[in-house]
């Protein structure tokens, strides 16, 4: 995203930065795991997905982010979230990041008319929001970035894969 731009060619250039794009490449379901707590009947369920995050760094100067997090909603409430772990990303380059992502289900099923709803129609439209601090290296010159990104994506229910995704995404020097 650039900055102000004002004065003449050269100036525009110098102060134009550009937003790390955070882009969810992939999520699979990875594993189902029921809980039932006694004397009082609870049943839990967690769903564990696995994501991967594509961080792709347009700027000429590397990044170094430290620990992130993704944190998961469906119709507005937290279900879930992820840790980024710290990482580099070249200047002008991308990596793939895995995070595994629990989701709660017993949160999603506050909103079970809308989760049924949603089956019903073969769709689960979700939002994460990411953010990775990190620092920016260019010449030399350190400078510290954070990294935000908000994505609403769409899950075909039938083959639990990503169909539609929106992101808009923001560097916060």
């Amino acid at each position: 995203m650039p900055m102000t731009e004002t004065g003449n060619q050269s100036l525009k250039a110098k102060k134009r930065r550009r937003c790390i794009i955070i882009q969810l490449v992939s999520a699979t379901l990875d594993g189902i795991s029921p809980r039932l707590s006694f004397p009082v009947v609870n049943l839990q369920l967690n769903i564990t997905l696995n994501l991967n995050l594509l961080l792709y760094n347009p700027n000429y100067a590397s990044f170094k982010h430290g620990r992130g997090k993704s944190i998961l909603y469906y119709n507005d409430s937290q279900v879930g979230e992820a840790d980024i772990e710290p990482g580099y990303i070249p200047s002008r380059g991308s990596v793939t990041f895995p995070c595994r992502l629990t989701v709660q289900v017993d949160e999603i099923a506050s909103n079970l008319a809308s989760v049924i709803r949603d089956l019903l129609d073969g769709e689960i439209v979700m939002e994460s929001r990411t953010r990775i601090p990190g620092r920016a290296t260019l010449l030399g010159f350190k400078r510290h970035v954070v990294a935000i990104s908000r994505c609403k994506f769409t899950i075909n229910v039938s083959d639990m894969k990503i169909e539609n995704q929106e992101c808009k995404t923001e560097t916060k020097l």
